[in-house]
């Protein structure tokens, strides 16, 4: 179970049909859509005072409703998408950089998100709101990322990773890639990079390198433009 806080993400979790098995609906905000919503889905709602709803939430501002969801099943699953972009986390420890590449890999239209042992909670409170709602868009599994990408290499997913020694250019991409981004600190594991295409972005500027979910963004971007562009061709 997991809470999630405020109208936009209780009606994220509603409508992409998550279990919500408790609601808390602030006094003074009664009868509202949501609500009707809420306990048409068979969801206990329940009326409680600011001051609950405050000890409730770990927000400092907390919104006026609350819900208790049902955490998905994060197995990776024996047969992967037949196609399409994956990303690959390898032990991001930072919540809001976890829940930021939930929301870019959702809007880049990412089939999934690999999440490595040591990675942070995706559905912890910062990365439920990092993440906006997308969190319950796309699938997200806990895997041991050495095998799940072997695995993925025999499927006939090409395999790249954000690496500071790697090369500018995107490999020759078709209609399977996996990204890997690595830890915030660290970067990527010697064993993971050994299993990918190592790609570097440059940087023009002073910075010696960029955050982990800016530069998951970018390589995101260029690798969903390069397979949209191989699927027209």
């Amino acid at each position: 179970m997991h809470l999630a806080e405020g109208y936009k993400l209780v009606q994220e979790a509603l409508s992409s049909r998550m279990t919500i098995t408790q609601a808390f609906i602030e006094d003074g905000s009664e009868g509202s859509e949501l609500e009707v919503a809420l306990a048409e889905s068979g969801s206990n709602v329940y009326t409680v005072s600011k001051h609950v709803m405050e000890a409730i939430c770990q927000t400092k501002t907390p919104q006026w409703v609350c819900a208790v969801v049902k955490t998905p099943k994060t197995e990776f699953p024996s047969h992967t998408p037949q196609q399409g972009m994956l990303i690959a986390l390898d032990t991001i420890q930072d919540p809001g950089n976890l829940g930021t590449i939930i929301r870019t890999a959702d809007a880049m239209g990412a089939k999934g998100v690999l999440l490595s042992e040591g990675c942070a909670d995706a559905y912890s409170p910062k990365s439920i709101r990092s993440a906006m709602g997308s969190t319950y868009h796309i699938p997200l599994w806990r895997v041991g990322l050495k095998e799940a990408l072997q695995k993925l290499h025999i499927d006939g997913y090409c395999c790249i990773c954000g690496h500071l020694q790697g090369q500018e250019a995107l490999p020759h991409l078709t209609d399977r890639c996996v990204i890997v981004i690595g830890n915030e600190g660290s970067g990527v594991a010697e064993v993971i990079a050994a299993l990918c295409v190592p790609v570097r972005l440059p940087i023009y500027g002073r910075a010696e390198s960029l955050n982990a979910s800016v530069a998951a963004g970018i390589l995101m971007y260029e690798v969903a433009k390069a397979m949209h562009e191989h699927k027209k061709s």
